[in-house]
C-alpha cells in the first residue's frame, strides 16, 4: 500500500506527484500548488468542475497537459460565455485537437454552464453551494492511498444537489474528486510536506 516517497529534491510528497518526472513537472507543480489548496469563486470553480467531468475514465495527466486549450476553447471558462454556445461552437470544440474530443462531456460543459447562469440568477453561486458541502470535521489525513476514499456522503450529496440543479457528469466520484482538488478535504497522505492547511475549510454553513 503506497504511502508518501520522496522526490527528487528529497522530500515526501504523494506518490502520484511524481508521475511524469523527470522530464515533466505539471503534476508534481499542480500536487504543491494547487490540489488540496482551497479554492473559491464561481470562475475557478466552474472550470474545476468541468475538467473533472473530462478526466473521468481517463488520466488527470492528460487533463492537466489539455488545460490551457481547455481554457483557450471555453474562454476562460466564463459561464455567461460558455451558456451562448450553439452548434456551431460544439462543432468547433470536436475539432479542436487539444482537448478531449468528448460529445458528451462537451455539451455538458455548455449545459453545465448554462445550469450556473440560471444558478446566479436565482441569487446563488457555485461557491456557496459547493462549499455547503465541505465536512464539518476535518479527518486524520490518509497514512497511504489505498485508504483514500473515492465518495463520501459529503460527495453524495453535493452530486445530489448539482444534478439537482441541472448539472451533468457531476456523479459521486466526480463531486470528490472536485471536493479534493478544491480543498474541502485535505488527501495529502500523512508524512506529504505539501500537506494542506485544513483551518477554516468551511466558508460557509450549512
Amino acid at each position: 500500500m503506497p504511502g508518501v516517497v520522496l522526490a527528487p529534491d528529497g522530500r515526501p510528497r504523494c506518490p502520484w506527484a511524481l508521475a511524469g518526472l523527470p522530464t515533466d513537472r505539471r503534476y508534481l507543480d499542480y500536487h504543491d500548488e494547487e490540489w488540496g489548496r482551497p479554492l473559491h469563486g464561481d470562475i475557478p470553480l466552474f472550470e474545476r468542475l468541468c475538467l473533472e467531468a473530462f478526466q473521468s475514465g481517463l488520466s488527470w495527466f492528460t487533463v492537466l497537459r489539455k488545460r490551457p486549450a481547455f481554457r483557450a476553447a471555453f474562454a476562460g471558462f466564463d459561464p455567461a460565455v460558455v451558456a451562448a454556445y450553439g452548434d456551431e461552437d460544439v462543432a468547433r470544440l470536436l475539432a479542436d485537437p487539444g482537448i478531449i474530443r468528448n460529445g458528451a462531456k462537451v455539451r455538458a460543459v455548455i449545459s453545465n454552464a448554462r445550469a450556473l447562469r440560471d444558478l446566479q440568477e436565482r441569487g446563488r453561486t457555485l461557491d456557496e453551494l459547493v462549499w455547503s458541502h465541505a465536512p464539518a470535521t476535518a479527518r486524520s489525513r490518509p497514512d497511504d492511498t489505498m485508504a483514500v476514499p473515492a465518495t463520501t456522503p459529503e460527495s453524495a450529496a453535493l452530486s445530489r444537489e448539482l444534478r439537482g440543479v441541472g448539472f451533468r457528469f457531476v456523479g459521486p466520484t466526480t463531486a470528490y474528486a472536485l471536493m479534493q482538488a478544491c480543498g474541502l478535504v485535505d488527501d495529502h497522505l500523512a508524512g506529504c510536506v505539501i500537506g494542506a492547511d485544513v483551518t477554516a475549510r468551511r466558508a460557509y454553513p450549512r
